[in-house]
Parts: C-alpha cells; structure tokens; sequence
C-alpha cells in the first residue's frame, strides 16, 4: 500500500501522516508526499518516506508535475491537504486517482470567507459582517454599524492562522490596523463573539455523514506574539461531543449544498465560535484537514483512516456509528518541540504532588 499526502511539510498533513501511522489498516504502508518544500522542518523531519518538491498549484507547471509524480509512484490513494489544492483537485480531477474530495462549486464558496459569509446570510449561522476595502476604512464618512467591540481579520481565500485578525475596540482601532497590514486588499468585520473556539470534522460519501468529531481551541501556542492572541496552532484543547456544534454545522453544510447543487462528499471542518448565549456560529468553513486530526486517531476515532478507506471504496470497513463519545475531562496538549499528547482524564496536582512520567506519557 501506498499512500501520497501532498502539502506534506505542513503541520496539518504532518498530522494526518500520524493518525495513518497509528491505523491499524494503514500504519506499515509506503507515505510518499510533495510540497513546494519552504518549511524546511517538514523536509528534515524524515516521517515520509519520500518528500517530493512541487510548484505552487497556481504555477502553470503544477499539473505537468503532479502527473509525473502520480505516474512514477502509483499511489493507491491520495489525501489533499491544502486548500487552494483542494480547489484546484476538485474542479480539475486526476483521472484514475484514488482521493475524496469536497465538490468543486462548494469548496469554489467556502474557500472565501466574504462568500462563506454571504450565502449564509440570514441563516443564523453566521455571525453579523462587513467587508471593506483600507481605502473604504480611511473615508471620513466611514461607519462601522457592527459596533465595537469587532473583529477584523483577512477575509482572502484559503487564508489560516488568525492571519491579520484583531479585535477592535474603536475606528482608531481599525484604521491603524490596516495601516500595518497595508498588504492586505480588503478586510472582513465580523461581529465579536466571546465564547469558545471549536471546529467540527464533517466526513461525507456519497452525500451522507460517515463521521463527525468536535474538538474545542482553549489556548494556542506562542499566543503572546499575536495580537489577536490567536495563532492558529493549539497548545491546549479537548474533544467535544456538542448538539449545537453537531446541527449548526449540518445546517450549514446543508445550506450551502442547496445553492451549489452538490452532492457532499470529502472532508471539512467547520470552525465555530460561540456568541455571547453560547450559540456556536461559522466563522469558516475548511476544505482540508487541521491539526487535530491525529488527536481524534489517537483518541480512538481515526478520521484520515476513513477517509482513505472511503476513497478506496472500502467504505464497508469502516466502523459503526458516526461519532465517538469522548470522556469528560479529556486532554489535548501541544507545543512546539512535540507531537500532541491526548490525555483522557486530566489529573489535579497539588503542590507537592508529582506525575508519573512514563506513566503517563499520552499518544
């Protein structure tokens, strides 16, 4: 067996290499990845076999490329990680590859946060906004009719980790915001919601639900050097098992497959966070795997494993039941030297007490 993972030297292809290391249908098979190589960690890390050096999907030579790869390695099947690839993958298939990916004309929507927004839109489902250019922020009779506090982030396609996000107490606030950002074109306002941070993993075949996983963002690494605090890498998190969570991002889901008129099929996970009442509303919708993949593996539900087998039209083994209750209490720890650790009970110390370390080592 061999499996291809492109955007290989990304954290989050990094992690679904993980979850298929720990699967028990998958963990000895051959993992041959390709990424345009900038991350240099992911290239000397040495977890693939075999890391391939590709043009960026946008680069007229990408496919050419590709193709040379796909015909020189054979993958039984392919996982994409990267959004814009993801893109790119659905709206431009490789004939004869085995992979499961979203329909072209939704992942075309979701992609952009100013159109995720806008085609849900009086739904609910998403929280009140507004996008404007910097000039537009500047104009003397610009008006933020969101109220403040707002959050201001960039709204481009396939942006990630908390890119130019910020929350704005004031117009002074937002103007000397796009100041510094001055590379980015236009932002999008949103309205600021103050609860948790929560992403929902959506599997689907063949228009039906296979599996679903929460997991909920508590605190994220190296915080401190964002001023958003939000950096986009958890350091601290759980897996959640939440009805609003589960029925917020169906509907959206949902929603948006009405106007596209797709069928669903492929993975997406549906980043949440919850209103001042608690209610969790989308604040995007990604085309690819996160890091929190080979958290829900080693927690016992390996999502990239049942993606690989729905690819494979394997779909008859893949367990029973679309979700895994998680335990109370349960643990997800990051930093920046490790591979996340879940915990799935968390141990009080008092001063004085101490841990057994090889006792409790996690996954």
């Amino acid at each position: 067996m061999k499996i291809l993972i492109t955007g290989a030297c990304a954290v989050s292809a990094r992690s679904v290499l993980r979850s298929l290391r720990m699967s028990e249908k998958f963990g000895n098979a051959e993992f041959v990845g390709w990424d345009m190589c900038n991350l240099l960690y992911g290239v000397y890390e040495g977890v693939f076999d075999r890391i391939y050096k590709v043009p960026a999907v946008s680069d007229a030579s990408y496919r050419a490329a590709a193709e040379k790869i796909l015909s020189q390695e054979k993958p039984d099947v392919v996982i994409v990680v990267p959004e814009v690839e993801v893109l790119y993958w659905a709206k431009n298939p490789f004939p004869g590859v085995a992979c499961i990916l979203p329909p072209p004309k939704f992942s075309e929507l979701v992609i952009s946060k100013e159109r995720l927004f806008s085609a849900l839109a009086g739904t609910g489902l998403v929280p009140k906004f507004l996008t404007v250019s910097a000039a537009e922020l500047e104009a003397d009779d610009f008006e933020n009719p969101l109220g403040y506090p707002v959050w201001i982030r960039d709204g481009a396609a396939g942006t990630a980790s908390g890119k130019g996000s910020f929350k704005a107490e004031n117009l002074a606030d937002l103007r000397a915001w796009a100041r510094i950002n001055h590379g980015i074109d236009r932002f999008q306002l949103s309205e600021f919601l103050p609860g948790g941070n929560f992403g929902c993993f959506c599997l689907f075949g063949d228009g039906k639900l296979v599996k679903m996983a929460q997991a909920e963002r508590i605190e994220y690494i190296m915080a401190k050097v964002a001023v958003s605090g939000i950096t986009g890498n958890t350091s601290k998190g759980r897996l959640l098992n939440d009805e609003k969570i589960r029925r917020n991002a169906l509907a959206a889901i949902e929603a948006l497959c009405a106007q596209t008129g797709e069928t669903m099929s492929g993975l997406v996970v549906v980043d949440m966070k919850g209103d001042a009442d608690g209610n969790p509303l989308i604040t995007e919708i990604n085309i690819r795997h996160v890091a929190y993949s080979s958290s829900f593996a080693a927690a016992g539900f390996n999502i990239s494993e049942y993606q690989a087998l729905l690819a494979l039209g394997r779909g008859d083994e893949i367990p029973a039941g679309t979700e895994k209750i998680f335990p109370k209490g349960n643990l997800i720890l990051r930093d920046v030297d490790g591979a996340p650790i879940y915990i799935e009970k968390q141990e009080k110390l008092e001063v004085g007490d101490f841990v057994n370390g090889r006792a409790n080592r996690g996954h």
